[in-house]
């Protein structure tokens, strides 16, 4: 975002939102969404597949952590983004991102959207 009100010259001291400035450029904001989506579904289908190489991570995705959470309100989980995009549970994403043609289709579906 900061590109764009390099270009369109927009101080730091001016109060302009981010849809303002997206509508200087034309751009949509639906644009950015749509390839956040579609990365973080590819980077699951990576995890996922990878066994050995990311043991670790996969390990982290698909337990519970324990423990005192900190002050505040609670961040939105990466794994609840995309629960809630794609309207699946967990394990259902787990399920379908082992599979390249599942991920193929749903990140299709997002494009089409």
């Amino acid at each position: 975002m900061w590109i764009y009100r390099r270009i369109l010259k927009i101080s730091w001291v001016d109060k302009i939102t981010n849809e303002e400035v997206l509508r200087r450029m034309g751009k949509e904001k639906e644009i950015m969404n749509t390839a956040v989506k579609k990365r973080k579904l590819e980077y699951l289908g990576h995890i996922m597949r990878n066994e050995e190489k990311y043991c670790l991570l996969k390990t982290i995705l698909q337990t519970k952590v324990y423990g005192k959470r900190g002050r505040g309100r609670r961040r939105i989980s990466w794994l609840k983004n995309l629960r809630t995009w794609f309207s699946q549970t967990t394990t259902q994403l787990f399920k379908a991102a082992i599979n390249k043609v599942v991920i193929a289709n749903m990140i299709a579906n997002i494009r089409s959207e």
